[in-house]
């Protein structure tokens, strides 16, 4: 069942995970960690964990009954 606490706690594990997942992919595109332009990194996976929260939309696994 969607928007119950428990699909909130699932959903928001998934984009949290998604949000560092993303993160750490950009960080190596810069030469070097002064190089890195924190604010597009912070943005992208701002953007990633709010398209995950919409996918959990479709059904997260572990709650359905």
């Amino acid at each position: 069942m969607i928007f119950t606490k428990r699909w909130w706690k699932a959903a928001l594990v998934r984009a949290l995970k998604t949000v560092a997942q993303c993160a750490v992919g950009l960080i190596p595109a810069a030469a070097t960690i002064a190089e890195v332009n924190w604010a597009t990194v912070a943005g992208t996976a701002a953007l990633a964990g709010l398209v995950s929260l919409l996918t959990s939309l479709a059904g997260l696994p572990e709650v359905e009954e």
